[in-house]
């Protein structure tokens, strides 16, 4: 049995301890948010926050998570960045397909959680995990920067 806190709530998966942590939080705690891509840590779709930092939770063993704050998109929203970033996602219509955008979405607010105020290359570091195969990166960037400006506004 392996222990951790998923959304701020205790969840405990009886799973093997290499067991990557996207089929727990799919499988296990029904959390389909967070999506699988590639199943090799290459195009971000799996992106979800460990203790705050983004990790790509298809190569990422259950073992690694335990006893640590897993945040997925689902909780997103209820953070203050969460908030910013998907507002700003709506008003500059990025989706196209959607498929990859809960995993663009957890690492933009994993970069304004620590930066209010990045610059074009701590977007283009931040962000250059992450695949889109509609091409938004363009209403990508422009959103994050919308974003940080509305963090700053003290939105």
């Amino acid at each position: 049995m392996i222990s951790l806190n998923v959304n701020g709530k205790a969840a405990s998966i009886d799973a093997e301890p290499d067991m990557p942590l996207l089929w727990a939080l799919r499988e296990d705690l029904q959390l389909t948010g967070t999506k699988f891509g590639c199943g090799m840590a290459l195009c971000g779709a799996c992106t979800v926050h460990i203790d705050g930092q983004p990790v790509r939770s298809c190569s990422t063993p259950l073992s690694a998570a335990a006893g640590k704050q897993v945040t997925t998109i689902e909780a997103m929203g209820a953070t203050r960045a969460g908030k910013a970033v998907q507002a700003a996602w709506v008003a500059h219509d990025v989706p196209q397909c959607g498929y990859c955008q809960s995993g663009q979405i957890m690492s933009a607010c994993a970069l304004l959680s620590a930066n209010t105020r990045p610059s074009e290359r701590q977007i283009d570091e931040a962000m250059s995990g992450n695949l889109c195969r509609c091409g938004t990166y363009n209403q990508i960037k422009a959103a994050i920067k919308d974003a940080a400006v509305a963090l700053n506004a003290g939105a």
